[in-house]
């Protein structure tokens, strides 16, 4: 399993499959090839819903954002 942290805070959000960590590669844009964290928004999670990202993602996903509407989260594998 892929474990999905807040950047900002450390906090873990969940874990995610490595299905979920593909999507999120080939969806959102990486800095390089070792990068490991994502910006994301409402735009970036509305994205993966079309894109067929499943609940327990975009629920992830929507958690991190909260109130703010904006997050920056990154991954490490378990």
């Amino acid at each position: 399993m892929i474990k999905v942290y807040n950047a900002e805070t450390g906090a873990l959000l969940g874990e995610i499959s490595v299905d979920q960590l593909q999507l999120l590669v080939d969806q959102l844009e990486e800095e390089s090839s070792e990068d490991r964290d994502y910006y994301i928004n409402q735009a970036t999670i509305d994205l993966l819903a079309q894109k067929g990202a499943g609940g327990e993602l975009l629920a992830i996903l929507r958690q991190a954002v909260g109130e703010r509407g904006e997050a920056d989260i990154r991954w490490s594998q378990a």
